[in-house]
């Protein structure tokens, strides 16, 4: 069970003591503080769900401008106390924001139910915003993330097309995020309230594919007691996204192709035809030109399924996404674990500095488990040589990335600027070479010239 956290700003310190001396008998985390000031400081590295403020704070003791302090809290639920029981201090309190009001003495029973209110309505609040953020930005459109030139260039096309019912063929080494792309086509389009069905050609066996693609009747084959719906019905409205097409037995392909065609099928064993209106993805790891060369697979089909070809890179090819990858995936992570996950620079490094042949995938596999090992929330080299126990570290990555209290955001922000800084200076100041020199467009540079005050 979580524990709630709250920060207690009070003057008096034996008021102090008490109130968190009984706070925390009631399982809360307290922290307190004696002024405004400290309370700012405190919130910098504690991140209270509630914060409980006395009226009359030191040095002014002027309650109007304790009840202008609330906006630096940063939305946190706030319970005014006071010493004087002043109905129009109250209602003025409450219409600056402030969640209840409790005079002193107080009443210990009475603080309590005010302080689960008042944190119940805030975890509240905070699943609720996190649904609403997961229901307006699918997780495909989240995971395939990346300053690089060509993740860029990707995200940009896909947006471009989601909204159209052009079928796309998106190629490229296993791992790099294939089936986030088609799910993402799928999330941004005009079908994202129908299904998005799923087939990986090359799972299921040969025999199989067709009664699990087009559904059968009853009695078209020994077993089939009962009609069967396939997965080209369950994906009508919808996406159907085919894996690996380049996996598909040639005489599926004869079959799909009339699909595509005609938009029309014959369940196996049914003289019924179906009529289904579908958007069609593909995918594949392999060179579908050099298939059809071969023969294994049909040319009239690959013009069918290539409406838009896009491809993706390898994570060896755009290694300055590995840092904003680790952060989103660290994130998830820290929802799904509910603590809070940090990487030491030297970890970022090591991240940053191998090959990953798996690509995304291997990217993500390794710092799951990795976290799944590491106490504190701190992920370091000591937690990584557990699981990698040949990795060396060498004094060369430790003095290039020096550990630092920085969070990642903070780490990769500072590095940003540094390379905003060399490449304008590289350009003498001329902002069109220097984002030609980073990859991102002028545009784009201007933004984060703006955003980072340089």
């Amino acid at each position: 069970m979580t524990q709630h956290k709250i920060l207690l700003v009070d003057d008096e310190p034996a008021f102090r003591e008490l109130a968190s001396r009984w706070l925390a008998n009631q399982d809360y985390h307290v922290k307190t503080a004696g002024s405004l000031e400290d309370a700012r400081h405190a919130l910098a590295s504690f991140d209270a769900d509630l914060v409980l403020l006395d009226l009359s704070m030191p040095p002014h003791f002027d309650p109007q401008i304790t009840l202008d302090s609330m906006a630096d809290f940063d939305g946190r639920p706030v319970i005014i106390i006071t010493g004087h029981a002043d109905r129009d201090l109250a209602l003025k309190a409450v219409a600056l924001g402030a969640w209840d009001f409790i005079a002193k003495p107080i009443d210990p029973d009475m603080l309590a139910v005010v302080v689960r209110r008042a944190i119940t309505k805030t975890t509240l609040e905070r699943e609720l915003n996190q649904l609403k953020q997961s229901t307006k930005q699918p997780e495909g459109a989240a995971a395939y993330i990346g300053h690089s030139a060509s993740t860029q260039k990707v995200r940009a096309l896909v947006e471009r097309i989601a909204p159209t019912d052009v079928r796309v063929l998106v190629t490229g080494p296993s791992g790099t995020g294939k089936e986030v792309i088609s799910k993402t086509l799928h999330d941004l389009s005009h079908r994202a309230a129908k299904p998005f069905v799923s087939v990986h050609c090359g799972a299921i066996p040969a025999d199989l594919l067709e009664s699990e693609l087009f559904g059968y009747v009853k009695g078209a084959f020994t077993g089939a007691e009962k009609d069967k719906v396939g997965l080209l019905s369950l994906a009508d409205g919808g996406t159907l996204f085919l894996d690996e097409i380049g996996e598909m037995p040639l005489a599926m392909q004869v079959k799909l192709l009339r699909v595509l065609q005609e938009g029309t099928f014959f369940p196996v064993g049914g003289r019924e035809q179906k009529h289904i209106d579908i958007r069609v993805i593909s995918a594949t790891n392999a060179d579908l030109l050099e298939k059809v060369r071969e023969g294994s697979f049909r040319e009239d089909l690959y013009y069918r399924i290539k409406g838009v070809n896009i491809e993706t890179q390898s994570l060896a090819e755009r290694l300055e996404d590995v840092p904003v990858l680790l952060q989103a995936f660290l994130s998830r992570l820290q929802n799904q674990q509910d603590k809070k996950l940090q990487l030491s620079s030297e970890a970022v490094q090591w991240f940053r500095d191998q090959t990953w042949p798996g690509n995304v995938r291997e990217l993500k596999n390794a710092l799951e488990s990795v976290a799944s090992i590491c106490p504190q929330g701190q992920i370091t080299m000591e937690d990584i040589q557990l699981l990698y126990p040949n990795v060396q570290r060498t004094n060369q990555t430790v003095n290039r990335f020096p550990d630092t209290e920085e969070t990642l955001d903070e780490q990769v922000k500072a590095l940003e600027i540094r390379l905003i800084h060399h490449a304008l200076e590289k350009s003498q100041g001329n902002r069109t070479q220097a984002a030609k020199q980073l990859g991102i467009s002028r545009q784009g540079l201007i933004k984060k010239i703006e955003r980072y005050g340089l």
